[in-house]
């Protein structure tokens, strides 16, 4: 009974002390009115100037982007014909089907010609619908034919303006990301200069425009920043429900137009994975992730008319194998620390198991073999046997599915942006390993006495995942140049979010000794202004500012000429006898000095019989000369070689 007595006392003692703490705070607020109020005001102001800089600026890069667009191909000064052959390799493929639904006399004979192909593939009728990631062109075609925009806008350039709008979302996505990662709007400023400074490394709409990856990746970035907002702790109800609302709407797009859409999903599942085992995810949370990631792969299933490759893919059976073995195993996240981490590779090795039965088991039953080409390419890319299937060794051929070059990364290094990577990655990484051995080490004492210790180091599960994120995008960069865009993006994002962060520079000055709230302030604005003024004092003496139409195409046919003296003869163009071998001289006489050439007389000079060859002038830098004539220069996935 004393001991009752005791507790009860100690109760009552805390209540009566946090109710006058309480009250206390009541009376100071009800002192200060125009404190608080002066601090809405200042939220609800910066709210609405961020936001409305979230919009310019992504209205801004899209205007940047066709605006280079229109000044490598001079696109408005070329006929029909040649605008729909600048869609280089499978680009053009695609566009193909968005005319063949135009061209239909109705939108139900363009839906049966799509479902009955006996163009696309030689001998054989197949469903374009089933086999290719092409519904964004049908549905852009029911627009355009709906829409009365016939008279004003050609179908060329609906098509293009629509990717290019998109890339505004894609950017506005990436500010938004890294303004709810730091707490300021100055962090997605920053990450949206770096996404467009470094855009060689970031994206390749401009002159690849109908690759399916320029129509996911906007899509990618939406889901992304619903994430970051859906990890936040105490979210209200309301707010969670339209947030996860958001995340599937997304994952739907992002999963319906790109076909490699399962294979980036899994790298997400696995990030999940990893911080859900280490208590530095609410498990809950995670589950409804999984569940949004199969829901949408299964809805594009159907509208694919139950595609066989992705009801077999990993991302399904791994997330079906995550969610038994945590029902089957329980007391995970119990006991001493090496008990823990025994339990903890025993789980990771039941979800391996486990999935790969899943899917063999799926596999076999539905008779799939449609994916074999690509586990041969990687057992062959990474080394664990050669392989004489033709798919395999198509890939290893292509630069594009090679190692990224260490070149990249002094491009991305001249913009200072793999540096603050670097030093982000490095502070967040180790601030992970010590949270993740916190959550590890303390689960026996929260056992034995029912209290969690206090870590010194927080890391928001948000930031948690935006890292683990990073890290494994990156080693997929690394090993796949084609996919560096995931990867260089995102870094656009965690490098400004770190630099901007209040946690990132509290845990640095700690570590040096030099801790104060207001030295904090000033670092984590300073430092991203002054990188600010850098970026804009390198985009006003950038070249491409200053190139006028003479500069551009004389120096652009001059480059072709020298890479062709630098080929085998066989190797060269073939140019008519008499043709101009020093550029456009001579068109230039045409123009007195110090005037940009007219595009007429532009156009009609590089039409003339001595100047065929000129039409096959090479695209921005870096782009691998055109082939011999008559000969056809194999890209089998269209992608650039700028490296």
């Amino acid at each position: 009974m004393i001991s009752i007595r005791q507790r009860k006392g100690v109760k009552t003692t805390e209540v009566s002390e946090d109710y006058a703490a309480q009250e206390a705070n009541v009376k100071l607020e009800n002192k200060l009115p125009s404190g608080c109020t002066t601090r809405r005001l200042w939220k609800l102001l910066s709210f609405i100037v961020g936001g409305t800089i979230a919009l310019c600026i992504g209205l801004l890069t899209s205007v940047y982007l066709a605006t280079l667009h229109e000044n490598d191909l001079w696109f408005s000064n070329i006929k029909e014909v040649e605008r729909e052959i600048s869609f280089r390799t499978e680009c053009g493929l695609y566009y193909s089907y968005y005319k063949q639904m135009l061209q239909a006399p109705t939108l139900m004979q363009g839906f049966h010609g799509l479902i009955y192909d006996n163009k696309t593939e030689s001998m054989r009728t197949i469903n374009l619908l089933q086999r290719m990631n092409i519904y964004q062109e049908v549905f852009l075609s029911i627009l355009y034919r709906v829409l009365p925009i016939q008279k004003y806008l050609e179908p060329v350039y609906f098509y293009i303006y629509t990717l290019f709008g998109l890339q505004a979302i894609y950017v506005t996505a990436l500010y938004i990301t890294s303004w709810l990662l730091s707490g300021t709007w100055l962090s997605g400023l920053l990450a949206a200069f770096w996404y467009v400074t470094n855009r060689i490394d970031t994206t390749r709409v401009e002159f690849t425009i109908p690759l399916r990856e320029n129509w996911a990746l906007p899509f990618f970035a939406i889901q992304i920043a619903a994430i970051t907002y859906f990890l936040r702790p105490n979210l209200q109800p309301l707010s969670e429900r339209l947030t996860l609302l958001a995340i599937f709407i997304s994952t739907f797009l992002f999963s319906l137009t790109w076909q490699f859409n399962q294979f980036m999903m899994l790298m997400q599942a696995l990030v999940l994975f990893t911080l859900d085992s280490l208590d530095m995810l609410p498990a809950v949370k995670a589950t409804w992730l999984y569940g949004i990631q199969m829901t949408g792969l299964l809805l594009v299933c159907i509208l694919q008319f139950f595609n066989s490759m992705i009801l077999g893919s990993l991302l399904i059976s791994f997330n079906l194998s995550v969610l038994i073995a945590r029902k089957l195993q329980k007391n995970l996240k119990t006991g001493s620390f090496l008990n823990r981490l025994g339990k903890l590779l025993l789980h990771l090795f039941a979800v391996l198991c486990l999935t790969l039965f899943l899917n063999n088991i799926i596999k076999k039953l539905l008779n799939l073999k449609s994916d074999e080409h690509i586990f041969k390419f990687l057992k062959a890319k990474f080394g664990f046997g050669a392989t004489r299937d033709f798919d395999a060794n198509l890939y290893l051929c292509e630069e594009a599915f090679g190692l990224l070059p260490f070149n990249t990364f002094g491009r991305l290094s001249d913009t200072l942006l793999f540096y603050a990577y670097i030093f982000v990655l490095s502070i967040t990484v180790m601030a992970a390993l010590a949270v993740a051995f916190h959550n590890l080490s303390d689960s026996a004492r929260q056992q034995s006495t029912g209290q969690m210790g206090k870590c010194t180091i927080i890391l928001k599960p948000e930031t948690a995942y935006n890292l683990i994120h990073t890290i494994l995008f990156g080693f997929l960069a690394l090993s796949t140049m084609r996919m560096k865009y995931l990867w260089t993006s995102h870094m656009c994002v965690f490098a400004s979010f770190g630099l901007c962060s209040p946690e990132i520079w509290e845990l640095l000055l700690k570590s040096i000794h030099l801790y104060n709230p207001k030295r904090i302030c000033i670092m984590r604005y300073s430092v991203p202004i002054l990188i600010l003024l850098y970026l804009c004092y390198k985009l006003s003496h950038s070249k491409e500012g200053r190139v006028c139409w003479e500069h551009a195409v004389t120096g652009r046919s001059q480059a072709v000429h020298r890479k062709d003296l630098d080929q085998p003869p066989a190797l060269r163009r073939q140019q008519p006898e008499g043709a101009d071998q020093s550029g456009l001289s001579d068109l230039c006489k045409e123009v007195p000095r110090g005037r940009a050439c007219p595009p007429e007389v532009l156009w009609h000079g590089l039409r003339h019989p001595g100047r065929q060859h000129l039409l096959r002038a090479e695209a921005p830098a870096g782009l691998p000369a055109a082939g011999p004539a008559g000969h056809r220069q194999r890209a089998h996935d269209g992608w650039p070689r700028r490296e």
